[in-house]
């Protein structure tokens, strides 16, 4: 499954190996895909894949990030050859994330940018709502975050910002159980975010969607040059992908429309998941498929963006914001600016 010059690995014990200049998929020694190697930017590979050591090779050297994530689609390791990218920015990188008040303006545009997504999907819910209880609670729910907006502007502190998106974030996920059609509420009902592991059918969605999308910032981060480890709103840790994360934070929302929707035509259902002792609960295989696909169309829809003349497919918008993230940090733009959802 290729798009965008990502292939995305979810069958359970694939192999894969190097081929000549192609790279081939096998399970249980049947040949399931070839892809040729020039049209691969990344290799993602969920659960229990195998990989070749010549492929894992070739893939540094032809500069094709190899990214592994467990069955619940958290970030494991990433191979890539050496690193790339405009040194002096990297430098203005490093040096304004020690500015505290650079790092807060950034911090501050991307919480907006999230919350105001957030809001938007909230109130074309409240819009489309068959009921009106749904439509008062999905109403409520704007009202809330439309008051986090305004309080944005005050927060003095980087902490302040946080509990201000913790806040937020516990309204809207509270909130997210209204947009799930009547009919499957008993089997898709969220109590809060979830994670490490997911606890419920809706949070493991979530996890999985979110574990791509957060790949797809990292790779735009990169490609713009950036350091994805170095970012403004999330803290600083070893492994941890801080800018990429700052990044992901304003697409959030078209993962959560991308899960209801999954949900509401009936594209998942109750039995597509297992619950593990524990409690987690985990995607399946076969479903896990189907998510790949629907996320891979939905980053083909064409989008409008307030900078550029032209429509664009939503899996090019995170490489167009880091571009404009850089502009910000080499003093091209006053501020960074967010996509915001028209």
């Amino acid at each position: 499954m290729q798009l965008l010059n990502t292939l995305y690995v979810t069958t359970p014990e694939s192999y894969l190996h190097l081929d000549n200049n192609t790279l081939r998929i096998e399970v249980g020694q049947e040949t399931r895909l070839r892809v040729p190697l020039h049209h691969l930017g990344a290799v993602v590979c969920f659960g229990y894949v195998s990989v070749s050591l010549p492929l894992m090779h070739r893939l540094a050297d032809d500069g094709i990030s190899l990214v592994l994530l467990d069955t619940h689609g958290r970030f494991k390791a990433r191979l890539e050859g050496g690193v790339s990218g405009n040194v002096l920015l990297r430098q203005a990188q490093h040096r304004l994330a020690l500015d505290p008040a650079f790092a807060l303006g950034i911090a501050r545009n991307c919480i907006a940018g999230k919350v105001r997504n957030c809001r938007q999907v909230l109130l074309r819910g409240s819009r489309e709502a068959k009921g009106a209880a749904d439509a008062a609670a999905l109403s409520r729910g704007a009202a809330d975050l439309a008051a986090t907006l305004r309080a944005l502007p005050d927060a003095g502190d980087a902490d302040a910002l946080r509990g201000l998106e913790g806040e937020a974030a516990r309204q809207y996920f509270a909130a997210l159980n209204n947009l799930v059609r009547a009919s499957a509420r008993e089997s898709f009902r969220m109590d809060g975010r979830s994670r490490r592991p997911p606890r419920d059918r809706i949070n493991a969605l979530l996890s999985f969607v979110y574990s791509m999308l957060m790949n797809d910032c990292r790779s735009a981060v990169e490609a713009a040059g950036l350091d994805p480890q170095v970012g403004f709103l999330h803290v600083v840790r070893p492994g941890r992908a801080a800018l990429a994360l700052d990044l992901m934070e304003e697409f959030r929302s078209f993962a959560d429309r991308l899960v209801l929707s999954l949900i509401n035509r009936g594209q998942i259902g109750p039995s597509d998941f297992v619950e593990r002792e524990g409690g987690a609960v985990l995607l399946e295989g076969d479903a896990r498929k189907a998510v790949v696909v629907a996320y891979q169309e939905r980053k083909q829809e064409n989008l409008s963006h307030p900078l550029l003349s032209e429509a664009v497919p939503f899996g090019l918008l995170p490489h167009i914001q880091a571009r404009l993230l850089a502009r910000t940090l080499r003093g091209d733009t006053a501020e960074y600016l967010p996509y915001l959802v028209h």
